[in-house]
């Protein structure tokens, strides 16, 4: 898939990050991963992201990495293409980019880089690096310590023709317009901000009408339907969605650090399809907020 194909893809449908199955002891369990893939293929996400954020990218190390992609790429191929999750300082981020790429991934989420703040200068540098390091597509996650300017952007825009997305983990209206005016078609863009849902109408009057999901991973039937209603104009039935599961589940989710993952990992295992344990330094929802979640998935019908 070439860049510009897969710039495409990301223009429409849902996205979504696959969690990465772990066994008791923390150990990648790649049957239980290609299960879980095999159980998502049906309810048609445009395009998968292994070893995301939300599959714990930051808790794998390098071998684990390649192994995830291959599961991903021997369980999805010719159905759904496979965006790989690369991050790490620039020259890691680079090899995890060209381990991707030789696999047969469709191309790389860049997630931001490490702890320290850089410069715009540095940043530039960073992206760069990576793009031209490999030939298919890059998307560059704008979250924590990665936060690019109009004027970076356009920079990347002009220097790597293999960068082809944006995903905005930030939440900054005034600089999306400004980037989204700025670069025009240039990039495709993804909104990321955690439990994307309650932000996607606001994304789509900026010109962002995509976004991935991460509960997609527990409830895909209403994770599909509320991303066709939204892709619809059916505001009503958005509303109701938000209104009656996505703010609860947000006030759950923000009852611990972490629990973006944590609170996925453990609606999977109420669905009957458990990730397994999520690994330090996350740590798991309390007994009682796993209940809390359970009757309010209930409430949501077969999935």
């Amino acid at each position: 898939m070439s860049p510009q194909e897969l710039k495409r893809v990301l223009q429409a449908g849902l996205l979504s990050f696959p969690l990465t199955d772990f066994d008791a002891q923390l150990r990648f369990a790649p049957r239980a991963y290609a299960q879980r893939l095999e159980w998502l293929q049906p309810y048609g996400a445009s395009a998968l992201f292994a070893a995301g954020g939300t599959g714990e990218f930051f808790s794998l190390e390098p071998q684990e990495y390649a192994e995830v992609i291959q599961v991903a790429l021997d369980t999805c191929r010719g159905r759904t293409p496979i965006i790989a999750g690369a991050g790490g300082g620039t020259t890691l981020a680079i090899k995890y980019a060209q381990e991707a790429e030789a696999r047969g991934a469709q191309g790389i989420l860049l997630l931001p880089h490490y702890l320290t703040e850089a410069s715009q200068e540095g940043l530039v540098a960073h992206v760069e690096a990576v793009c031209k390091s490999v030939s298919f597509g890059v998307v560059v996650y704008n979250r924590g310590a990665c936060r690019l300017t109009p004027a970076s952007l356009l920079q990347l825009a002009e220097r790597c023709p293999n960068l082809i997305g944006f995903k905005d983990g930030v939440g900054d209206i005034e600089k999306f317009v400004a980037i989204r005016q700025t670069l025009g078609e240039r990039f495709a863009y993804l909104g990321g901000l955690p439990t994307a849902e309650v932000f996607a109408g606001a994304y789509k009057a900026m010109g962002c009408p995509v976004y991935s999901s991460a509960v997609f991973n527990f409830i895909p039937k209403t994770a599909m339907a509320f991303y066709n209603a939204h892709a619809a104009g059916d505001t009503a039935t958005c509303d109701r969605l938000v209104r009656d599961f996505f703010l609860p589940y947000i006030a759950l989710r923000n009852q611990g650090e972490g629990y973006a993952v944590s609170i996925v990992k453990a609606g999977a295992t109420i669905v009957g399809h458990s990730a397994g344990p999520v690994r330090p330094p996350l740590s798991g929802l309390k007994p009682a907020e796993v209940d809390t979640l359970a009757t309010l998935i209930a409430t949501l019908g077969p999935q």
